[in-house]
């Protein structure tokens, strides 16, 4: 049984997650509150996890089948919550994650056109039925995307064409609608506004 909280942020390529999630941390630390971040694909301190992550993202491999792309993602999945994940959130840790299985049903079923019930049944046996407690997506388009300067280096699914990020988009927007525990902010809005909006999500995640 957990008795931490587990903490999602979400959005597509340039949404300005890695910024937030940085903000967050130190918000929750000057809380007094011990805290663990981490990523998805790979995974903090979960060396097989990050190596499955290099595959996935290595540029070079172009001929990697869809099915095969979603296989490692669980894979990398399974890894990441029984290694990280699950231990921090038995010591009452508050996780927050950057990306978990809402980036699967965007990119691998709404984007990649794979069967998301199918999806979602192997998905739930790789993640052992584990649920975030909130999930923070950062709304942008692909097009306001493109404006920002991006300083680290493109992956393979950063180089995906603009129509393959606008259907990742429409996945996400999706989930957004279903799922009540997920909370939707303009990534385009200023970086202390989209935070102070972060603050009142966790906040309110915190004391429910």
């Amino acid at each position: 049984m957990k008795s931490g909280k587990f903490i999602v942020f979400e959005g597509g390529e340039k949404s300005g997650k890695s910024t937030q999630i940085e903000k967050a941390q130190i918000f929750l630390e000057n809380r007094g509150l011990e805290v663990l971040v981490t990523r998805e694909p790979g995974g903090t301190g979960s060396d097989i996890a990050e190596k499955i992550r290099n595959l996935i993202l290595d540029k070079n491999n172009t001929a990697m089948h869809p099915r095969t792309e979603l296989l490692l993602f669980l894979a990398a999945r399974a890894q990441h919550i029984e290694e990280v994940v699950k231990p921090a959130l038995e010591l009452g840790k508050i996780v927050l994650c950057d990306r978990f299985d809402g980036s699967t049903f965007a990119y691998q079923g709404a984007a990649r056109n794979l069967d998301l019930e199918e999806i979602k049944k192997m998905n739930t046996w790789a993640k052992d039925n584990l649920e975030a407690d909130a999930v923070i997506y950062f709304e942008i388009t692909p097009e306001q995307a493109a404006e920002r300067i991006r300083s680290e280096k493109v992956d393979r699914l950063d180089a995906e064409k603009t129509e393959f990020h606008q259907k990742v988009r429409e996945g996400y927007l999706k989930q957004v609608k279903e799922n009540g525990n997920w909370h939707i902010i303009p990534a385009v809005e200023s970086i202390d506004d989209v935070a102070k909006n972060i603050e009142k999500i966790i906040s309110l995640t915190l004391s429910s």
